[in-house]
């Protein structure tokens, strides 16, 4: 993310995503609360088409589904890279544009894990909608939540397979 994008101008739809980019995203960057990833075309760099943040997160094993148990380390807290926040700009949705941000995402999630230790990927989805995105991505959902997992070693396999 840069002073060039013109974040003021994103629009996704989502009221809370806007906001986010429009006020916060800048201060989490200096903070370094949250990496801030942006899409753009390279036509027109400043026009912001899409972005997704990710940080460190941790969640107690309990909280990880039996079909990604076996892939995690018997620790207190499980460590995970957390997909915070992934909106597309309402103008270009429909154009795969969010599995393009994802993507980005496991790679540098996966890139990172080796460096800062994480052993999934955590995504709190907004609404049913986004869940059934990530779950169509491979992503396994808790039990009654929002939340879904996808392992690392998993994200590791896609990224070699492509």
């Amino acid at each position: 993310m840069s002073d060039g994008h013109h974040r003021a101008d994103f629009t996704c739809g989502v009221e809370s995503l806007d906001r986010y980019l429009h006020t916060q995203a800048g201060q989490d960057v200096r903070r370094r609360a949250n990496g801030v990833f942006i899409l753009v075309d390279t036509t027109a760099p400043d026009t912001v088409l899409g972005y997704y943040t990710l940080c460190a997160t941790a969640l107690p094993p309990g909280d990880v589904p039996d079909a990604a148990r076996k892939h995690i380390p018997r620790y207190p807290l499980v460590s995970a890279t957390l997909i915070g926040r992934l909106a597309v700009a309402k103008d270009r949705q429909g154009q795969r544009l969010g599995a393009v941000l994802l993507a980005d995402a496991l790679r540098r999630a996966l890139a990172s894990a080796a460096t800062v230790g994480s052993s999934m990927i955590v995504v709190d989805a907004l609404d049913d909608g986004a869940a059934a995105f990530y779950a169509a991505h491979g992503f396994v959902r808790l039990p009654e939540s929002l939340r879904l997992v996808l392992p690392m070693r998993v994200v590791e396999r896609m990224m070699a397979s492509t």
